[in-house]
């Protein structure tokens, strides 16, 4: 067998079909404590349920870790460095077919410092 009768020509997968109508509002949080990203977490929660929201999670993503490596001395021990990470949390929120009111309840909210929230529409 020739090379060219044994290769298969590839076809792009289709995407999955959208549900006509169904719309997912999509909060990735982030913080640099696991703790104040769980009560910030369980807060859109509550918001979200307190309007009967179906709500898709808290689903938590991989540990974002940065490393960062440092010389102790200045000039001659190379050796005695230190190491040093920053560690960011993050997770994952979906809310299916949010309402106005959800939406605006949710701009109002009032988190703690250090929370970073991306919201996206879907």
């Amino acid at each position: 067998m020739t090379e060219a009768t044994t290769k298969k020509a590839r076809t792009p997968k289709a995407a999955p079909a959208k549900k006509d109508g169904i719309q997912k509002l999509r909060i990735r949080v982030r913080a640099y404590e696991s703790k104040i990203l769980d009560v910030s977490v369980k807060q859109i929660m509550d918001t979200a349920l307190r309007y009967d929201a179906q709500v898709v999670g808290p689903i938590p993503l991989p540990t974002e870790i940065k490393k960062y490596t440092v010389n102790r001395a200045s000039f001659i021990y190379k050796n005695a460095r230190e190491q040093f990470e920053m560690r960011v949390h993050k997770r994952l929120i979906d809310i299916v077919n949010p309402s106005a009111k959800i939406i605006e309840s949710l701009t109002n909210l009032s988190l703690p410092s250090g929370v970073t929230i991306d919201v996206k529409i879907m």
